[in-house]
Formats: structure tokens, sequence, C-alpha cells
């Protein structure tokens, strides 16, 4: 056995299911066996590897046991020449390992090798090569100097930034989202450390290897792309303390007594430092805003005030106090109308603001005609007040969004313009599963792969792909997997990492597209069943009918049990929903892509039941069920039940 993959699983199935597409066709030629193991997914993860792959060698856990523990289980059972530890949020190009275990076969004395990763969008992730982290290394990383002087050799030692991203290096550390491994070398050093739950397992291994002899390699040759998985939350506190944690288990078994103490300082001391920037931080984030504007309409009022006083009466008329106190009160009240409206959520609403706004001039207006006569200013003040609030509040946030700052985009519900590559009978069935899953979204046309498939709303050849996006203004391009290959993709995507340009994949025969944004983003996902029945609130109305109608047909079965010829059955049924067992309404069994859609208790009733006088081939029942789990509502499940309640005894 020449090669043996590996791939760990935690709730990321669309992702793993394009991840095995392109293992599986990398995989052409070479003698290969494929693992995956499942740690407790709750996603259907292990429904998709029974019904789409089932010829891997599939490890279900019970629970989550770690990064290290579950790769290991398959590391004993792998008989492969060399071990690729995988992401499941990977794609690999069709030759990748062609080439890299060439590459390891030319050079006996490499024991791990590491590829080019990129993100979704085409950029280079520097992940892909990196250093020891010695406590100086480490220190130069946290606390920004990497970054600062990256082409420098003693800062850019984290990420080796200084040497070149398209050549082939010796270095220390393997990422562990391709980490390609000698089998003798795993067996001279050992395997992972399970000491490390999720983060570190990789540096520590990859170190070992050195310590044994071998040498690691970063080979750009082939070029894969990880999309920085869903349980990778770079900003959040937590992620900081697990992460650096790790680096402190690795320092404590690496480093000598006195090293070690350095590095683990130095790791509290990072963890303290960035706990108080995101504290101040998220203080800064929620205030600055709220205080623009409170500067703002008080600009307004030392303008406005004197001239109305001028106008109307003589300097001096109003009380010093009236700027001081009386006017920070009604700044006070319009900017908690603009608060509990929702104007201070991002994208900005602009009809929120100016909700908030009159609601708060409302405010101010009633207390205005409660107080005592001598805190009576002016009701016309107050009016002004209002306006020059709306009119500056509204023009900053227009001028920001006209100035392109992301803070203060517009929630303008714009559709994207969307391309799809591909042959023209993929692109159809990409067209419509972007119509199921209610994306708002414009279809451009579609990109040929060659010359010979100009189909329908057919816009250009694959070649021309950098011209068509600037022409046709597309904001995202979307690639049919089952018939353009991995390598095609990613080339493209690197050839245009200067357009400002989104790219998603559509892997074969699934209702999902995948993408990403950048390294700080999850994957984003366009799948039927978006955000519909998979709604906690959702599921939690969906409970409620099926207790009242359980309660209630319990109430009636003195009556109701005449009706049904299997009366044992229908009691049956009764008790399975109120227990939980059952739910009144389900999906229409038997289908395959069910497996796809969100997991639902098995139902004795289901959408077919609406159409019961008509003949459903098997394309309609699967779109009945994809349309009931995007877009379900209590009204559905009555009308279901109305329809079909003579079946309650199935």
């Amino acid at each position: 056995m020449k090669l043996s993959v590996i791939i760990v699983n935690y709730n990321v199935k669309h992702f793993l299911e394009q991840c095995l597409h392109s293992v599986y066709r990398a995989a052409e030629g070479i003698e290969t066996e494929i693992f995956v193991v499942d740690n407790n997914s709750v996603d259907g993860s292990a429904q998709l590897i029974r019904e789409k792959f089932p010829g891997l060698h599939f490890i279900e856990n019970k629970e989550n046991i770690g990064f290290s523990r579950a790769n290991n289980q398959a590391v004993r059972k792998a008989k492969g020449e060399y071990i690729l530890l995988l992401n499941p949020d990977t794609v690999v190009e069709e030759n990748t390992f062609a080439k890299v275990t060439v590459f390891m076969d030319q050079h006996p004395e490499a024991g791990g090798l590491g590829v080019k990763m990129i993100d979704g969008k085409g950029n280079f992730l520097p992940e892909s090569k990196r250093g020891l982290p010695t406590p100086w290394v480490a220190f130069y990383k946290m606390f920004g100097l990497a970054k600062l002087f990256p082409k420098s050799r003693k800062f850019g030692k984290y990420h080796l930034s200084y040497l070149n991203p398209n050549e082939i290096h010796e270095i220390e550390i393997l990422a562990g989202a391709f980490m390609l491994l000698r089998k003798k070398a795993l067996d001279k050093v050992g395997l992972l450390d399970e000491a490390f739950f999720m983060y570190g397992e990789d540096i520590d291994l990859s170190y070992r290897i050195i310590q044994g002899g071998y040498k690691n390699y970063y080979f750009p040759e082939t070029t894969i792309i990880h999309y920085k998985g869903e349980s990778t939350k770079k900003g959040s506190l937590n992620y900081v303390k697990v992460f650096y944690n790790a680096m402190i288990i690795f320092a404590r078994k690496h480093f000598s007594g006195g090293k070690a103490g350095i590095f683990a300082f130095i790791i509290h001391l990072a963890i303290y430092f960035r706990a108080l920037i995101s504290v101040f931080k998220r203080i800064f984030e929620k205030i600055y805003l709220p205080v623009f504007d409170a500067i703002l309409i008080f600009t307004g009022f030392l303008f406005i005030t004197p001239v109305w006083e001028k106008t109307m009466f003589v300097p001096g008329h109003y009380p010093a106090g009236f700027l001081h106190i009386v006017v920070p009160v009604y700044i006070a009240i319009w900017l908690g109308g603009i608060l509990f409206s929702g104007g201070y959520k991002k994208p900005v609403g602009l009809y929120k603001i100016l909700r908030g706004l009159l609601w708060g001039t409302i405010t101010i207006l009633l207390i205005y005609s409660l107080v005592d006569e001598d805190l009576r200013f002016s009701r016309v003040l107050i009016l002004l007040g209002a306006f020059w609030s709306v009119f500056s509040i509204l023009f900053s946030r227009l001028l920001f969004h006209w100035l392109k700052i992301t803070e203060f985009r517009l929630d303008v519900k714009k559709a994207k313009r969307i391309a799809i590559v591909g042959h023209s009978t993929g692109a159809a069935r990409v067209k419509n599963l972007l119509e199921d899953s209610q994306i708002q979204s414009e279809m451009v046309g579609f990109i040929a792969i060659d010359s010979t498939d100009r189909g329908q709303n057919y816009i250009g050849q694959i070649e021309q792909l950098s011209e068509i996006i600037r022409i046709n203004r597309i904001n995202e391009i979307i690639f049919c997997a089952e018939n353009i290959s991995s390598a095609q993709i990613i080339r493209a995507m690197l050839d245009l990492t200067q357009l400002d340009v989104e790219y998603k994949i559509a892997p074969p025969e699934s209702i999902s597209i995948i993408g990403s944004n950048s390294i700080h983003t999850a994957g984003d996902l366009y799948v039927v069943n978006i955000n519909a029945i998979s709604k906690t609130v959702n599921q939690r109305k969906k409970r409620v009918f099926d207790v009242g109608v359980a309660a209630a047909c319990l109430f009636l079965s003195p009556v109701l049990i005449w009706f049904y010829n299997r009366k044992s059955k229908f009691i049956n049924n009764i008790f399975s929903v109120l227990s939980g067992k059952k739910s009144w309404i389900g999906y229409i069994p038997n289908l395959k892509t069910t497996n796809n859609l969100p997991v639902l208790k098995p139902g004795i009733l289901h959408p077919g039941d609406l159409f019961s006088e008509l003949s459903l081939d098997e394309e309609k029942m699967i779109r009945l069920n994809m349309l009931y789990a995007k877009d379900y509502s209590i009204s559905t499940d009555t009308e279901i039940l109305l329809k079909g309640w003579r079946n309650l005894d199935r």
C-alpha cells in the first residue's frame, strides 16, 4: 500500500463531502486507502459516509476524543508507506498525491512534507511553512513583530515569511491540515501526542521527526484549498487560550526547565495581553459610534441654539445649563432610541436609525409636556435638534458607505451577480440549487470549460474568466466540481486573486455549495436546508405542535379510535410522539437525499400526503422534502395533518 489518507471529522459534513470527492480523484492510479474518523458529529456526517462513500474505512467514535487520539486510531490500522493527515475542510488537486509521493520517494531523508495552501479566495496561507516556536519566535509572533517585519530572518521565523512561497524549502514545522508522513519515521518517533486535544500536535510531531534524524519539507509544486474549518475562531479569546496552552505543553515537553519557564511566562503574558486588548476593543466597538453621533448632534446644537436665540430672543436668553445639561439629556434619549431600534447593529439600517430618532423625539416631547414650566425651554429647539440629528446621522452613514468603510456598509439587499463554471447540465443543476437555497442572487450566465459546450446563457469560456468577471461585474464564481478538475479551480483562484470576487465549489451530486471569503471566516455555505427547520426556534415550535396534537388525540381517542383500522398503532403513535421518538410530520421516507437534510424524527405523515391523489415520482418527492425543510411553519404541519389525518395509524 502506497498511501493511507486519514481525515478526522467533527460536524463539517458538507466540507467533508467535497474533500472526499477531491481525495478520490487524487487517488486514481495510486494504491490508496482512505480513513474517516468521526468524533461524534451530530450533523449527519455518519449517514453521508455510509450512503455516498461506503468503500472507505469508517471509524465512528461515540464522543469527541480530540484530533490526536482520532488520528492515532486510524494510523494504527494504516498500511500505507506514507500516511497523510488531512483536514476535512480541504480540496486537493488531482495530481497532489502523485507529486508528493514521488518527491518523498526521491528524498529518503524526508520524514514529513507540507504543501502550499490557499484560502477560499485564493490567498496564500502563511501557515503552509513554519519554524520552531522557540520562546523568542513565539514572542515576536504573539506581540505582532512578525507581522510588522515579515521579511526579517529574526522576526519572521514563525511563518518563515522571508522564504519564497513558490520554492521548495526545508522547514521545521508542518501544518496539520496537510501532513504527509513517512510510516517508518512514525514508527521511530511515535504517533501524535494525545496530550494535545486540538492544537499543537502538528508542532510536536514535526519537531520529533527532526529529532529522529529526518527532515521536513515545504513542497509548493502542488496547491490545496484550506477553508480554515468551522471550529476555528481565531479572533476569540477561547481560541487564544486553547492554542497558547498547547504551546505551553509543547514547551514543557521539549525545552529545558529555565527555557520552558520563560516560554510559559511569555505565553501567559500574551494571553493576558490579548484578553486586555479584546476587552478594550469590544468596549470601543460598542461606544465609538454613539460617541461620534453624540458629538455630531451636540455640535449642531452649538450652532442652532445661538442662532435661534438671536432670531427670536436676545443673547443669553437660555441659561448655560441648557447646553451643558439639557441638551446632553436630549442626546442620550435620541441615542437610546437608535439603540433600542437596532440602529447600531451591522449592517447599517437607515430606517432603524430614523425610527429610533422618531421614538426619541416623541419621548422628549412627552417629558417636556410633563415637567415644570421652568424646565421647558423650547419645543422648536427640540424639533430643530431632531431634524439636525436625522440629517447629520443619516448623511454620515451614507458618506461612510460611499467611502466603502466596511463597518458602515448599509443594509442594502443587493443580489449577488453569479456566474457558474462547468458544463451546461452541471450549471443547470447548480442554478436550481441556488434557487432552492433562497440566496438573493442574479444568475449572469454560465462559463464553459471548452468551446464544444455552448448551452443556454453561455457567456464565455474559462480561459476568458478574468475578462468575463470585469465586463459582467460578477461578484461570485461557482465551480461545478463534477466536470472541472480541482487543479483548474485552484489555478483560476490563484490567477484571479487581485479581483474582488468570491469563489464557491458545488460538489457532484450534492445539495451544498461551499466556499470561504478569507482566512478568518468559516466556509460560507449555500445549502437547500439553509436556516429553516434546522433553526432551534423552528424545532421548538415543531415539538410544541407534536405534543399539542398528541395530547388532543389522546383526549379525543375514545371517539377518534373508531376511525382507524389499526387502532393499537394509532395509540402507539400518540405515545411515540409524546415520548419524542416520532413526529406527526416528517420527511417522505426511503429517499437517498433525506440524509443531506436536517435530521428529523421519523414522521407518521409527510409532505407527500398533501398530494395523495397524485402519483409522485422520486424527483418530485425529493423536492417536496427540500421545500418542507427550508420553509418550515406550523401552518404547513397543520395543513398536512388535516389532509392526512386518516393515516395517523401508519
